[in-house]
């Protein structure tokens, strides 16, 4: 069950040809002047709490439906065109060079389920999936099951969320996005006959199947916390609410244990969850509790056989395993199965018929371990590279003999294997092809480690052309992002050789605040630790330069979300710290946010950052919020991205802050925001309107790193 939080997935990387070819080469740069930056009225609004009074100027940009909102980020559209103007034609090339190495008619690896094989493909010049399958055999003829291409005619936007296929491979019911803010539509399709089926069901949040026509989902509030839980078998005049749940620090979602034997309602703050179980075959059946929650205490159930197998940090702050029979799975009936080992974080547990895959996390990689349930021996799956990105794909048979999981790193492309259980083989299925004569060997990636301010390690992924000295004269671009417990696994990117081709070191920064080092990393840089992240970017920043990669006046930094929290906490700290920063849908007015808990996502996220309604924590909010500590200094070049329809970060978060800093910003270096009207959080949804997103970021950096020609 996937929840919402203010994070933004690693963002696509990219740009082609060598840093030499123009080195003596006069390069033109951003200019601020080109055209006028939009004036904004000031309508200042007192806020505060525990008797702080701040004025804020720029809230009145808050109100959506006021026209005068929308012609100012118009015009703030306009502004940056204007000065991003000399450079389009590079952009258009940088965005020729990234679309040249994707294989735009491709197919996945297919995966087996309940007799089918289901896969999704792409056509030539279309920009979305079209989802297939094929009876018994990959020779079988295909059926397109959903074609989203179609779904996207007439729309400016389309997402497609959740899609469930029941157990007799006759329905689909599945979710859809229209306009960026994740309000999803629910859809039921007969695959006989290939009709809509009309429903009383509106939006969802998550959808999940039980046996025969009938289906669990979940819906959200006003504020999109996920609250409540539905039944609705085909057919019914309405859906019938099970669960609700009122507790503002929790959302809730549905799903189906593994061996399709439970359903299962989740409710999970983030810090302490609570599991209700139903048998998956009576599901008019009443949901029980497996374990009532208790404070700071997470667990996740899954089913084998008769017993409940769980994975839960109580007793160990890494997790470990433990068992219960299904008839009572109380505490109390819990034993041991999977100790908890110092170092090693237990992220997932999957149990099968024959076996159980564990996941965990050391030495900020993932690493895979296959149990044995009748030989009771663990074999590890060996993965190749010092750095990478390994994750489980579709494991959608519970009596299967093999694994399939997703390997890739920052210079191996994406890659599905098979790992036979019995013998222990890889069989690799697929491998994203990347056009344009990709040589893997022209790279390399080192795994480093910068000291922090309190002198703990913090590790750093550096990727870099292997013929790049590392001399002090390449530019490099800098990547963070640092909460929610959220790992930035150093995974490929085919736009990132965009980058890479013209010389530029790419790194990553495993900070505090984010997963990479298990539970403790994320403690490090949360709460009223929370300044870790920033100090912790800004070390990794300097050893960068102290160790020659590069100099502070060819660096940019960025980060999206929380990560756009990051980047403006730093500059605030360091204006110095770089030559231009991106800061994508950045969640930068904390402060004012974390305070309005009528607003998405906020209640559920005090664990997080804190209640303001707390004085000492409102006050440790209020001394890093980037938006209120921007300060009369020379800032760098800064791009500010954001969606009018974003319902994680809203639009004014960054439309307040580019407002202001204008106002106190002591140079004439250039400061431009840039608005998708028609999207959300994840910017645009078609791949190659994403591909044109991701040139123009990478064509601003590099046009203020001089390169861009």
């Amino acid at each position: 069950m996937s929840l919402p939080t203010r994070h933004l997935l690693a963002v696509f990387l990219l740009m082609t040809s060598p840093l030499a070819a123009f080195a003596d080469e006069a390069s033109p740069v951003l200019n601020p002047d080109a055209a006028k930056p939009p004036e904004t009225a000031m309508h200042p609004k007192t806020v505060g709490l525990h008797g702080d009074k701040i004025d804020d100027p720029y809230f009145w940009l808050r109100d959506k439906a006021n026209p005068a909102v929308l012609d100012h980020l118009k015009a703030e559209n306009t502004y940056t065109a204007a000065v991003m103007e000399p450079f389009k034609s590079f952009e258009d090339g940088v965005y020729k060079e990234m679309l040249g190495r994707i294989k735009q008619a491709d197919t996945s690896a297919p995966y087996l389920q309940r007799g089918y094989w289901l896969y999704q493909r792409t056509e030539e010049g279309k920009q979305y999936p079209i989802l297939c399958r094929k009876k018994g055999t990959l020779e079988a003829p295909e059926e397109i099951v959903l074609d989203v291409n179609k779904l996207a005619e007439g729309q400016k936007f389309m997402a497609l969320g959740t899609f469930e296929y029941n157990d007799e491979n006759t329905l689909l019911a599945y979710s859809t996005d229209i306009n960026g803010h994740r309000d999803y539509d629910f859809h039921l399709k007969n695959l006989v006959t290939g009709e809509e089926i009309q429903t009383p069901v509106g939006k969802v949040a998550e959808i999940a199947w039980a046996t025969g026509r009938t289906l669990f989902f979940a819906t959200e509030d006003e504020s999109k916390r996920h609250d409540k839980v539905w039944r609705y078998t085909v057919g019914d005049n309405t859906p019938t609410l099970v669960y609700e749940e009122k507790d503002e620090l929790f959302d809730v979602g549905v799903g189906r244990t593994l061996d399709d034997q439970y359903m299962m309602i989740g409710s999970e703050s983030k810090r302490t969850t609570e599991f209700l179980c139903a048998p998956a075959s009576q599901p008019k059946a009443g949901f029980r509790v497996i374990a009532p929650r208790r404070n700071e205490i997470e667990y996740y159930p899954e089913h084998r056989g008769d017993l409940f197998y769980i994975r839960t940090n109580d007793g160990a702050k890494e997790f470990r395993v433990v068992v219960a029979p299904e008839a009572s799975p109380d505490p109390g009936n819990w034993h041991e199965f999977l100790p908890a080992r110092p170092g090693v974080k237990i992220e997932d547990f999957q149990p099968y018929a024959k076996h159980a895959v564990v996941t965990t996390r050391e030495n900020a990689l993932t690493k895979f371990q296959v149990y044995d349930f009748a030989t009771r021996e663990t074999k590890s799956i060996p993965l190749p590279e010092a750095a990478y990105d390994a994750n489980a794909d579709h494991n959608a048979e519970f009596e299967t003999a093999v694994f399939r999981f997703n390997y890739q790193s920052p210079v191996t492309p994406p890659s599905i294997y098979d790992y036979d259980i019995a013998s222990g083989k890889q069989t690799l299925l697929k491998q994203t092809e990347v056009q344009g004569g990709y040589d893997p060997a022209r790279y390399t990636v080192e795994r480093v480690e910068a000291p922090a301010a309190d002198g703990t390690k913090i590790p750093l992924d550096i990727i870099r052309r292997k013929d790049v000295a590392v001399d002090g004269k390449a530019p490099c671009w800098l990547y963070g992002y640092g909460s929610y417990g959220i790992s930035i696994d150093p995974s490929f990117s085919s736009t990132r050789l965009s980058l890479l081709e013209r010389g530029v070191i790419y790194a990553i920064a495993h900070i505090r605040g984010g997963g990479e080092l298990g539970e403790a990393w994320h403690e490090g840089g949360r709460m009223m630790t929370k300044k870790n992240t920033f100090t912790d970017f800004v070390a990794c920043a300097d050893y960068l330069a102290d160790h020659q990669y590069t100099t502070h006046d060819k660096m940019v930094i960025e980060g999206g979300s929380a990560g756009g929290l990051l980047i403006g906490a730093t500059l605030n700290l360091r204006p110095d710290l770089c030559k231009a920063a991106v800061l994508a849908v950045p969640f930068v007015d904390v402060l004012n946010t974390m305070s309005d808990p009528s607003l998405p996502l906020t209640t559920s996220e005090y664990i997080e950052w804190g209640n303001p309604n707390n004085k000492d924590e409102y006050t440790y909010i209020k001394s890093y919020s980037p938006y209120d500590n921007l300060k009369p200094a020379s800032y760098p070049d800064i791009l500010v991205l954001t969606s009018l329809n974003d319902s994680q970060v809203p639009y004014w978060e960054p439309a307040k802050y580019t407002a202001k800093l204008r106002t106190l910003k002591t140079d004439h270096n250039p400061l431009l925001f840039k608005i998708n009207l028609d999207a959300g959080h994840g910017g645009a949804s078609g791949r190659f309107d994403r591909l044109h997103e991701v040139a123009f970021e990478y064509t601003f950096g590099l046009a203020a790193l001089g390169l861009a020609k």
